[in-house]
Order: C-alpha cells, then sequence, then structure tokens
C-alpha cells in the first residue's frame, strides 16, 4: 500500500482553508479573493480558517448569520465589540485566549497591541456594515 503524501505547510494569512463536511481545501488568497466575498460573487462553503494581521481597528462591523466564529488572538491584544442589540459588551482577547462570537452578533475589533488573529468561521451569508 502507497504512502500518502503529507500536504504542503500553508501560511494562514495568504491561503485559506474551507473545510466543508469532513473535506478540507486550501484557497489561496488572492487580490480579488475579499471583494468577491463582500460582494457576495464568492461563496464559501462550510467554515473557513484564517489568519489576519491586527495592525489597525476593523474598518467595519460584520456578523455571520448563519455560524457562531471562533476567534484566536494568537499575538498581540484587541477588544472585541459585540453589538447585542440594546447593548454593547466588550471582550478584551490577549495573546493565547480565544472567545466565541455568538451567530448573527454584530462585532468588531479595536487593536491594543499589534498582532495577528486566528478566525474559524461558518463565512456563508456573511454581512458587513460601516461602523
Amino acid at each position: 500500500m502507497a504512502k500518502a503524501k503529507p500536504a504542503p505547510a500553508y501560511n494562514p494569512t495568504t491561503t485559506y482553508i474551507n473545510i466543508d463536511g469532513n473535506a478540507a481545501t486550501a484557497i489561496p488568497v488572492t487580490e480579488s479573493f475579499w471583494p468577491e466575498v463582500m460582494a457576495g460573487t464568492r461563496e464559501i462553503g462550510g467554515w473557513l480558517m484564517t489568519a489576519f494581521p491586527q495592525a489597525e481597528d476593523w474598518a467595519n462591523w460584520e456578523r455571520h448569520p448563519k455560524g457562531e466564529e471562533i476567534l484566536i488572538m494568537l499575538k498581540g491584544a484587541m477588544t472585541l465589540i459585540l453589538d447585542e442589540g440594546s447593548t454593547r459588551r466588550e471582550v478584551a482577547l490577549n495573546e493565547g485566549e480565544s472567545t466565541i462570537v455568538p451567530r448573527n452578533t454584530w462585532h468588531t475589533g479595536k487593536v491594543r497591541i499589534p498582532g495577528t488573529l486566528l478566525a474559524v468561521t461558518f463565512g456563508e451569508g456573511t454581512d458587513h456594515r460601516p461602523l
């Protein structure tokens, strides 16, 4: 029986992983990737795992109506702001800490110490709105 070849290593800031059912597929991130996702012309099925450099505050709010989002602060620190309708709640994320953003909750982030944030998101139907 032939031995399976090991998968290549990926940089999670330039190649995202789409986890759909029991399959994981690498998606190279091109200049058109996020504009297509934001415009709804590129659909992501299942879960998307990605890492983002966090150098400045987020420019918008986002929400994921079809699933929760897991955020892990790999390096640095930020404050996540959750818009829960009549109230806003702040969650401090320090290096090595994580949180789960509830489904359909608008959220944005304020950087305290620049770093890298790992996100695992059920991305289908993701909405954005300006701050």
